[in-house]
């Protein structure tokens, strides 16, 4: 049986059929009509952005950071290029397996895998890490030839740290370090325009005066852009701004004497803190035991670290700026001056010193068994008069001694251009009842006065406060912030420009006080405690020696230094200031755990004083006997100091 289609009803389901067809090619084509609009149109300005930065990389160039000099222009940190290997491994990468195949390559050794080790879980989502630095042109030229075995691994050029003078200064200097993730959190706040001057960097300073003017050390980061293949290599370079290097730093410090008061220090603990009374420039600032800063610029392995940071004598602490002590006899030429300031006592006032003072039923002992006798201010700082001193404390009470010294800078910062500076403390009544919590500990009693007249007792100052209070009273009440940095130069325009700091202080000290203090100061160089040490000096000077505690005794129980462990024993003291009716330098310096203070703390104030003053630097028997703690006067023909070779040690010369 034939069956015929409806023509008319196929031809219309067939139109119906082509319609729909039609509605949707047309949508399909509105469609990318409006995708190509909103694309080419509304999203223009964007899409090219981004299809240049795929074309076009911009890479930051990091400037060189800026030169450190003595005040003689000797360079005590510089910077230098070298080439590094580095790895970016992709993930899931064996990365000792290609450590070894590296090594095939070139030499690696076992403490660079510790350090990549060590850095790989330090800086989690570094773009790249250094598996080996200052690498030859022979060993560039090897890796190269072999590149495409070790995707992932770059030889890049990078800045290099260098402190060519090694351990000399390394605490005033401090060092550079790679940046790491706290450090970057921190950046991650900075405004915009500074957080962009830091863009690929790595490395910042971490302490002394690399951490104190990080910035205008680190100079202004530059850029390349740079045209880059689709498998991202570099094809051109389209434009680009040079870095600005760092500025340099001149530093009022002269690296020669830095040099030989460490060497004349030995193997001993201790600081020492030198500065030009007349205007607070820091001439030395010393620190013993050192270390050497440039074990942390590549990053220190552990060896080394725990080397420096399990050590007894703790090398790594800056006893200059942060080390406290009790001042001893050194605090009572400050205590004498308070005394005529605040009219406790004029400067004929006797006081008999039978070698004891008793207080309510202690007994105060002076020096020896015997007294000293009839003592007024000038015996009592020549002869050092303890008795004379336990009852000036107790007359004056802890809140008029804290009043009198307290502008001369103790117990308070000195406002260095240093970081992490300590306070040390001059107690009063009120600092005892804001540092203890219980009430009969908030209390001050009366006998605790006594040992402040001293310089025991809570009294504890850095080598920097007393040597600051010493400058003080060598310039007869001008109190100036004590500075490193006497200068920084632009290194485009050379301009020169000095840190901001602030203005002196005026104590308005009484010129006949300060005259009667540093006769007596002067008497002590010629008949008193360091009159061995200063004998047949061509300049007359100003001292006083001091003994203090390291650790207490109990009461009526004699000091014996033979009894005890070498780091329990007396520490060595000294202040000074030369020459004596215009001093031009103040200094302070302790000889931890090495007893009286003539016998080690004095004898190295007096060759600072030969160098400063009379440009000798002392003879190499001299100079082994003061390292020993063993010399007096100087002896032997002294070297002059500008033949001391600016960065060999101070024994040597040309």
């Amino acid at each position: 049986m034939t069956v015929f289609k409806d023509l008319e009803l196929e031809l219309e389901r067939f139109r119906g059929r082509l319609v729909v067809a039609g509605v949707f090619v047309l949508a399909g084509f509105a469609l990318l009509l409006l995708r190509l609009v909103w694309l080419q149109v509304v999203r223009h300005d964007e899409l090219a952005l981004q299809a240049e930065a795929n074309r076009v990389t911009v890479v930051p160039a990091v400037p060189n950071r800026g030169v450190i000099v003595d005040r003689h222009g000797v360079v005590l940190a510089t910077s230098y290029s070298a080439y590094t290997l580095e790895l970016a491994p992709p993930r899931g990468a064996r990365v000792e397996a290609l450590l070894d195949e590296l090594a095939q390559v070139v030499e690696i050794t076992p403490r660079d895998r510790r350090r990549f080790r060590r850095l790989q879980e330090e800086m989690k989502g570094a773009e790249s890490l250094p598996v080996r630095t200052r690498l030859s042109d022979d060993e560039v030229a090897r890796f190269l030839a072999q590149r495409f075995r070790f995707p992932g691994v770059e030889v890049r050029a990078r800045l290099f740290r260098h402190y060519p003078l090694g351990e000399v200064g390394s605490h005033l200097l401090g060092y550079i370090g790679r940046v790491n993730a706290a450090e970057k959190a921190a950046m991650e706040e900075w405004e915009e325009e500074r957080q962009a001057n830091y863009r690929g960097t790595e490395y910042i300073g971490k302490l002394g005066l690399e951490q104190r003017y990080e910035e205008p050390l680190h100079g202004t980061t530059g850029y390349e852009e740079v045209e880059t293949s689709a498998g991202g290599r570099p094809v051109r370079r389209l434009r680009s701004r040079a870095p600005v290097p760092g500025h340099k730093l001149e530093l009022s410090v002269d690296i020669r004497l830095q040099a030989l008061v460490e060497e004349m220090f030995g193997e001993r603990r201790g600081a020492l803190v030198a500065i030009d009374p007349r205007n607070g420039e820091v001439l030395a600032f010393v620190s013993k035991p050192t270390f050497d800063p440039n074990l942390f610029v590549e990053g220190i392995d552990v060896e080394s670290w725990r080397e420096l940071n399990e050590s007894i004598d703790k090398p790594l602490l800056n006893r200059a700026l942060r080390g406290t002590y009790p001042p001893g006899s050194t605090f009572k030429p400050f205590m004498a001056l308070a005394a005529l300031e605040s009219g406790k006592r004029s400067a004929s006032t006797t006081i008999m010193d039978g070698g004891t003072f008793q207080f309510g039923n202690h007994v105060f002992r002076s020096h020896g068994d015997a007294g000293l006798g009839p003592v007024d201010l000038h015996r009592s700082i020549v002869k050092s008069s303890n008795v004379y001193y336990y009852s000036l404390a107790n007359e004056m009470g802890v809140d008029l001694i804290h009043q009198q010294l307290t502008p001369f800078g103790f117990g308070v910062r000195t406002g260095i251009d240093l970081e992490g500076e300590a306070t040390g403390l001059l107690p009063s009544t009120e600092w005892k009842r804001r540092a203890y919590k219980r009430a009969d500990q908030q209390r001050w009693y009366a006998g605790e006065t006594i040992s402040l007249g001293i310089g025991q007792g809570y009294n504890n100052f850095t080598m920097l406060q007393l040597a600051s209070a010493m400058a003080t009273l060598a310039s007869g009440g001008q109190r100036h912030a004590p500075r490193m940095v006497r200068a920084i130069e632009d290194p485009v325009s050379g301009a020169r420009s000095a840190p901001e700091t602030a203005p002196a202080q005026s104590l308005a000290l009484k010129p006949e006080h300060v005259e009667a203090v540093r006769r007596a100061m002067h008497a002590v160089t010629l008949e008193g405690t360091s009159a061995r040490v200063f004998a047949g000096a061509p300049y007359a000077s100003g001292g006083k020696t001091g003994t203090a505690q390291a650790v207490g005794i109990r009461q009526n129980e004699k000091y014996n230094a033979a009894r005890l462990e070498e780091h329990k024993r007396d520490h060595s003291l000294y202040v000074a200031m030369a020459p004596l009716q215009a001093p031009t330098i103040a200094l302070a310096v302790v000889v931890e755990n090495a007893g009286f203070g003539a016998e080690a703390a004095a004898p190295i104030a007096r060759r600072v004083f030969d160098y400063v003053l009379l440009g000798q630097v002392p003879s190499q028997e001299d100079l082994a006997a003061t390292r020993l703690g063993r010399s007096a006067a100087p002896v032997g023909t002294p070297r002059r100091a500008e033949d001391l070779v600016p960065g060999a040690v101070a024994g040597d010369a040309r």
